[in-house]
């Protein structure tokens, strides 16, 4: 059997998701900002949603530690993020329109490189880079979404992760309190629930149901 025709997919996320969810999922722009551990696994599960057009941005290249808990293979070692992950998601679902930007946002280039996006996933790992992020979206980009990550390390209960409204278009999912410094590093199955989180958020949001958390 060959690849599936683009019509062929369409039909089957429609049966799964219902016609109008799927014409919203494929006609929204999602930017994933950060493809590490959070990034690479919201990006598959938006992919597999059906997101039409998806904006993966990082600059770092695998390493050999992130094999734990990303998306990547041990043979993408040393390849950039963006370049290692969009071969990844267009094996999933190649008729995604799926845009790379491989540089460090900042505060001088954050609303140019996301001004055609319509949600924003802060995916960073640093505290400092999350929120130069969140408060440039919140300040200059008020129209956007942005759902964040904060608190998933370690081996605590991943009932603990949770979804929280935080403004009228800000998210963030985490337990809020958990750190790598505190002896246990990142678990690939906290932290996918946690992505898991963010990418089920970004997918309501599209639907239009944006209740309370």
């Amino acid at each position: 059997m060959g690849i599936p025709s683009y019509n062929e997919v369409y039909k089957a996320l429609a049966e799964r998701h219902g016609e109008v969810l799927q014409k919203k999922l494929s006609e929204t722009s999602v930017a994933v900002c950060g493809l590490g551990g959070l990034g690479s696994n919201i990006a598959v599960s938006l992919v597999r949603a059906g997101v039409g057009h998806l904006h993966i941005i990082d600059f770092d290249k695998v390493d050999i530690s992130n094999i734990n808990r990303q998306q990547y293979f041990i043979s993408q070692i040393d390849r950039y993020k963006t370049d290692a992950l969009y071969d990844i998601l267009l094996k999933i679902m190649p008729y995604t329109d799926i845009k790379r930007t491989c540089i460090k946002l900042d505060e001088k280039n954050i609303c140019d490189i996301l001004k055609d996006d319509d949600i924003i996933c802060e995916a960073f790992d640093n505290a400092e880079s999350k929120a130069e992020l969140v408060n440039c979206v919140l300040e200059k980009m008020p129209e956007k979404y942005i759902v964040s990550g904060s608190g998933m390390a370690g081996l605590g209960n991943a009932d603990k992760i949770r979804t929280k409204k935080i403004t009228e278009r800000f998210y963030m999912c985490g337990d809020g309190e958990s750190d790598i410094s505190d002896g246990m590093g990142l678990v690939s199955s906290r932290v996918m629930v946690c992505a898991g989180h963010q990418a089920h958020k970004v997918i309501q949001i599209i639907n239009g149901s944006v209740e309370n958390d």
